[in-house]
C-alpha cells in the first residue's frame, strides 16, 4: 500500500508564447500553495517530480517551461508521457495571445523577444508560434491572454484551479490588535479604530486585566454603540468577501487600534475574528504586553 508520500502527484505544466503571462500564471499557483519550478529543462522534469514524490510536503508541483529551454521541442512530449505513465495527473496549460496583444506588451515593457535578439518582435513571435504550434496541440487547455488584464487573468486561473472548491481555503485573514502609540502596523490592509468604546483603564478592577479577559470584553463590548459597530463591520466584511475572494487574495490583514493596545483593541479583535466567514483566522495581538502604562487601553 503506497503512502502519502509515494502517491501521485497532482502536476501543471504551465507554457506557451513569450509576453502571454507564463508568469503571472506560475505566480498564482504559487500563491495557491503550489511547487513552482520555472524554466525547468525538460530532461529534468521526471526527476524533479520524483523527488518531490518523495516528501509528504509536496503534493502539487507546477512546472514553467519554454521555447528558450534547450531541447524543448523534442523532449516535451517524452517527458509529459513518462510522467503520466508514473502516474501522476499532468495537465498542460498553453498560454497563447493574438500577434498585437504581444506586440503591445514587448513595447510597454521595452524588452527583446527571446527568439529575436535584434529587436523585430514581430517576426519573433511568428516564429515562436510556429515551433510552439505541436506543443499547443498537447495542451489540455488553451487559454487567450489578449484580452485580460492581469488582474482578470489571476481570477481566470484561480477559477480554473479551484474548480468549485471552497474558496474561503485559500484566504489567510489575520486581524491584528495594536496600540496607536506604538504605531499603525505597516503590512495592514483595513485599519479600525477602537478608541471610541469604553476604556476598561479607568476601572480599577479592570486596568491590570487583559482585553482577552472575560470581564475586559464584557466591559468593551457592552454599550449600544460597540455591539452597532461590531454588528456593522461583520455586515461590510460578510459583503466584501466574494470580491476578495474572486481578487485572487490570499492574506488580508484587519488591524485594530487603540491607545495602548491592551484593553478595547484586543477584544474587539477577538469578537471581529469569531465573526468572520473566512475559514482560516489567526488573531495577534502586537502590543497586549507594553499598553498598560500611561493611560493606555
Amino acid at each position: 500500500m503506497s503512502s502519502p508520500a509515494d502517491a501521485p502527484l497532482d502536476v501543471r505544466i504551465v507554457t506557451g508564447l513569450s509576453g502571454s503571462g507564463k508568469s503571472t500564471a506560475l505566480r498564482v499557483l504559487e500563491d495557491l500553495g503550489w511547487f513552482c519550478v520555472d524554466n525547468l529543462p525538460t530532461v529534468l522534469a521526471g526527476d524533479l517530480v520524483r523527488i518531490c514524490s518523495s516528501r509528504p510536503d509536496v503534493r502539487r508541483v507546477a512546472l514553467g517551461i519554454d521555447v528558450r529551454e534547450g531541447g524543448f521541442l523534442s523532449g516535451f512530449p517524452g517527458a509529459v508521457e513518462a510522467l503520466r505513465a508514473a502516474g501522476h495527473a499532468v495537465e498542460i496549460l498553453f498560454l497563447d495571445a493574438r500577434d498585437e496583444a504581444l506586440l503591445r506588451r514587448f513595447g510597454s515593457t521595452r524588452r527583446p523577444h527571446p527568439l529575436s535578439p535584434d529587436g523585430d518582435v514581430l517576426g519573433g513571435v511568428r516564429r515562436e508560434r510556429a515551433a510552439l504550434a505541436p506543443i499547443r496541440a498537447l495542451a489540455d487547455r488553451v487559454l487567450d491572454t489578449s484580452d485580460l488584464t492581469v488582474h482578470e487573468l489571476r481570477r481566470r486561473m484561480i477559477d480554473h484551479l479551484t474548480r468549485g472548491a471552497a474558496a474561503e481555503h485559500r484566504l489567510v485573514v489575520r486581524v491584528l490588535s495594536f496600540g496607536y502609540k506604538f504605531g499603525v502596523p505597516v503590512d495592514a490592509d483595513i485599519v479600525l479604530d477602537a478608541r471610541f468604546l469604553a476604556n476598561p483603564y479607568f476601572v480599577d478592577e479592570l486596568r491590570e486585566l487583559p482585553g482577552t479577559d472575560p470581564r475586559v470584553a464584557a466591559h468593551v463590548l457592552a454599550t449600544e454603540e460597540a455591539r452597532w459597530f461590531l454588528d456593522r463591520m461583520a455586515e461590510l466584511f460578510g459583503r466584501l468577501w466574494p470580491h476578495y475572494l474572486r481578487d485572487g487574495r490570499t492574506y488580508l490583514t484587519i488591524a485594530v487600534g487603540c491607545t495602548g493596545g491592551r484593553h478595547r483593541s484586543v477584544a474587539l479583535a477577538g469578537a471581529l475574528a469569531s465573526r468572520l466567514p473566512a475559514t482560516s483566522v489567526e488573531v495577534r495581538h502586537r502590543d497586549i504586553d507594553r499598553g498598560g502604562a500611561e493611560g493606555g487601553g
